[in-house]
């Protein structure tokens, strides 16, 4: 459930919160699991979050939006070991399964936090202190009624900015190439943030093809990556 203070910072949200039976696997997980990596937005105290005291350890902190059900997020925090990754989702069964595949794959730079990325980067993320931020395949939103409910926008792309270090990316992928001109549009329009790239930055080798990507694939549409920068 969101708090007072959550549904006073979004009147519209970017996400569902959908449903969806756990399996006996996803439980465990949060039985067992959960309470040595994960937090819940609503519930933190007051402040900013010490990532450092969290992790054990001072490191460059990675935040991605929106794991899903944590087939790539597992995978790109195990070719990381140098960052202090930080996946935020709102699907319980979704970070349930995200846990199930950092243990299969042991590793230990991963921490979860369950709620609205907007409440977590606006009440408790330092300004200029991320390494950077990931927002790979968020929802399309596809029908035009509906794109106010599209997370990158003005408003969002400068609070991503003011919580990037310098130099700190904010990288982005979609398969929707509506949604892909509008953070191009929106990003490039963002003062405090410059594309690395002369428009779609080219499809990393390291980042995982998930399975919206596989699936866009199928249906004819191009994904396209934007990387873009805090200016020093």
């Amino acid at each position: 459930m969101e708090n007072e203070g959550e549904r006073r910072l979004r009147s519209v949200v970017s996400y569902v919160k959908r449903g969806g039976r756990m399996t006996v696997g996803q439980q465990r997980a949060w039985d067992e699991l959960w309470p040595g990596l994960g937090r819940t937005v609503g519930e933190l105290p007051a402040g900013k979050l010490d990532f450092t005291a969290w992790f054990g350890r001072e490191a460059p902190v990675m935040v991605e939006i929106g794991s899903g059900m944590g087939e790539t997020t597992s995978q790109l925090a195990a070719a990381a070991p140098e960052l202090n990754y930080v996946a935020v989702e709102v699907y319980d069964p979704g970070l349930g399964q995200l846990m199930l595949r950092a243990e299969k794959l042991g590793v230990e730079n991963l921490r979860l936090l369950h709620g609205d990325a907007i409440v977590l980067l606006t009440e408790h993320v330092e300004p200029d202190s991320l390494h950077g931020v990931r927002l790979f395949f968020p929802d399309p939103w596809p029908k035009k009624k509906h794109h106010k409910r599209r997370i990158v926008s003005p408003s969002f792309a400068a609070l991503v900015a003011s919580r990037l270090a310098p130099g700190g990316t904010f990288h982005m992928a979609t398969d929707w190439e509506n949604y892909a001109e509008q953070m191009l549009e929106v990003c490039s329009a963002e003062p405090a943030l410059r594309n690395r790239y002369d428009g779609w930055a080219p499809r990393p080798e390291w980042r995982p093809v998930t399975k919206f990507e596989q699936r866009a694939d199928v249906e004819g549409r191009v994904s396209h990556d934007l990387i873009f920068e805090k200016r020093s």
